[in-house]
């Protein structure tokens, strides 16, 4: 009990050190793979600790903290460093907008690099109580294909170093701070991607029969793709296809040459991916040769499913009601079909991803992942932190 108490005491004295980053960072975003001066920024905040780091890909890096018991293990986690490409919105965190045109941290990158900052903060003043050595895991690249945790992995730095598990958070604006989810197995599905043009022959809107009009078509295929999870997919497996964007025409009196369609599937199996894809284009083929028309059709995998395991998992939630009792911690009865690229790592290593609280109506903080006035309130750093320290250095 008393390591509990001295580890909540940490937290408090370095919670101001984590908004004020929380806040820099947030004002200076930067989109996926181009983490130049937040990678740079990671690295000073690291020298001021006297962490050493490594850099295996051009941004981000993986700090390494090593405890003052000898051992072999060696435990990582991982923070994701970018930002998106969009405009932010919202009163309540004005004081901090971003200044950086087109990039907005509206998905909580900025809160989970704070974090890990802060936890390593607090994981210095507790070395006495580590085993082996904590890898700081700085990525880039979570919000877009093929993921930086893909390129990491690709490396083979963590395989080298030798890592026994690795644990990753989000925040949660679904929940408020002080409460946790997560479960064993599926948590997060596989995001694929599909990219569509369909192409047909342009005209004078007052004469469609002298022209093969692409706009039609794609109506036609977007209404026709949405059967394929309720007529072609078991349902008892889990589905979707969304269209996110439909992309053609120059005015309200020509029919265009070709249409762009782009959307997602996602799912949480591979088999089930492979049969969407198939109907995908099975459709789209008809259509379009129905009416004369032609098609490319491109499917991009995402990232794996996330998939916890067991004794990580268990970690934990132990740890979380450990640290706040036993309301705390939820288990989830079903996964959510968000995707995330902290897969790839659980293909090399045992490792569980949960959600931490970061939702209240007083900060404003409640909006969904990539919406504008996406928040995260300030209270988030005072569970997530004490619990990712707790996960390396155990309960005592």
């Amino acid at each position: 009990m008393q390591l509990k108490k001295e580890l909540l005491e940490l937290t408090q004295k370095h919670v101001p050190y984590m908004i004020k980053t929380r806040r820099y960072l947030h004002q200076h975003p930067e989109v996926s793979y181009h983490e130049y001066e937040t990678t740079k920024f990671i690295k000073s905040e690291l020298d001021k600790m006297g962490i050493p780091y490594d850099s295996p890909l051009e941004t981000g890096c993986i700090g390494i903290l090593t405890g003052a018991k000898p051992s072999d293990k060696v435990i990582a986690l991982r923070a994701d460093i970018d930002a998106l490409p969009m405009k932010e919105e919202g009163d309540a965190k004005a004081e901090f907008f971003s200044k950086n045109p087109g990039a907005a941290h509206c998905c909580g990158h900025d809160a989970h690099t704070s974090n890990l900052l802060g936890v390593a903060r607090i994981l210095l003043e507790l070395k006495e109580h580590i085993a082996g050595t904590v890898m700081l895991v700085f990525q880039p690249g979570e919000e877009k294909l093929p993921g930086g945790g893909k390129l990491l992995c690709e490396t083979g730095y963590l395989q080298e170093k030798g890592v026994d598990a690795i644990y990753g958070l989000h925040t949660d604006p679904s929940q408020e701070p002080g409460k946790i989810a997560t479960k064993v197995g599926p948590l997060m599905g596989s995001p694929d991607e599909f990219e569509i043009e369909i192409l047909g022959k342009g005209g004078h809107a007052a004469r469609p029969h002298e022209a093969i009009d692409p706009i039609v078509l794609g109506a036609q295929f977007v209404n026709a793709a949405q059967t394929i999870v309720s007529r072609s997919v078991d349902p008892t497996d889990a589905a979707v296809v969304t269209i996110g964007k439909f992309e053609g025409g120059t005015a309200h009196n020509i029919i265009p040459e070709s249409v762009r369609i782009l959307g997602t599937v996602r799912t949480l199996s591979k088999e089930v991916a492979d049969l969407i894809a198939e109907r995908l284009e099975a459709i789209l083929k008809g259509i379009t040769a129905g009416a004369g028309g032609s098609y490319t059709f491109k499917f991009s995998r995402g990232y794996p499913v996330v998939t916890n395991s067991v004794e990580e998992t268990a970690n934990i939630l132990t740890s979380m009601r450990f640290l706040f009792g036993d309301d705390a911690a939820n288990e989830l009865e079903k996964p959510i079909m968000a995707g995330e690229d902290f897969a790839f790592y659980q293909e090399h290593f045992p490792g569980a991803f949960f959600f931490a609280g970061s939702g209240s109506p007083k900060s404003d903080s409640q909006y969904v992942w990539h919406h504008p006035k996406y928040n995260v309130d300030d209270e988030f750093f005072e569970y997530a932190a004490p619990l990712m320290a707790a996960l390396v250095i155990g309960k005592e």
